[in-house]
């Protein structure tokens, strides 16, 4: 099945947070990915590639296989101290209107990336550079595995200031649904604590 615009708007709207738990506290990938800037947030379907360490050829190629609305996501094989993505490919991005990029390694150009507003996720900033090998054995569109994650072609992905949920396409419903009436049900939680009450009533935890 294809997530529905509609599943992706609403996924849109809820914390990746939320959406880890209403998973059954699933689909975390590692805490050490988090957007080069605060703001950025993603949503989309993914576009997974995986690319030998330390060369992001199959990287730039993905950008031409995806989408619009497409999110990539990129296994390093473990390689994470380069820089793999950067301005150009930003650019790139942008042209081709994929949704950002979630990138188990590091990103480059980080002041530029913030102005471009393009979401990329990354373990963090490395200015150092890939090799462009062209005929490295890797892949697109086949499952890879992102910590403990295995994300699959098509899966939902979001990510927020908190980190990247990654969420099989066939439960997308049933999750953004549980998400959220979790949502709806801490806003009541919230409308009680200013009402006087206490997290350990509300809970049962006296």
């Amino acid at each position: 099945m294809t997530i529905s615009d509609d599943l992706l708007q609403r996924a849109a709207e809820l914390p990746t947070a939320t959406l880890h738990e209403a998973y059954g506290k699933r689909g975390n990938l590692p805490s050490a990915i988090k957007p080069v800037s605060p703001g950025f947030r993603v949503c989309g379907r993914a576009v997974t590639v995986h690319g030998p360490g330390g060369d992001n050829v199959w990287i730039h190629r993905a950008i031409y296989e995806a989408q619009p609305g497409d999110v990539l996501v990129v296994c390093t094989n473990s390689t994470y101290e380069h820089g793999y993505w950067g301005e150009i490919m930003s650019t790139a991005a942008l042209e081709r209107g994929l949704a950002g990029v979630v990138i188990d390694g590091g990103a480059r150009d980080g002041g530029l990336l913030a102005e471009f507003g393009f979401p990329v996720f990354s373990r963090g900033l490395c200015i150092k550079g890939t090799g462009k090998d062209l005929n490295a054995v890797a892949w697109i569109n086949k499952p890879v595995m992102i910590g403990d994650v295995v994300v699959t072609s098509g899966d939902l992905i979001v990510g927020d200031q908190d980190g990247v949920v990654a969420i099989p396409r066939t439960v997308v419903p049933t999750v953004v649904e549980a998400a959220e009436r979790r949502e709806a049900e801490e806003g009541q939680i919230l409308e009680r604590l200013r009402a006087g009450e206490t997290t350990l009533a509300i809970y049962g935890w006296r």
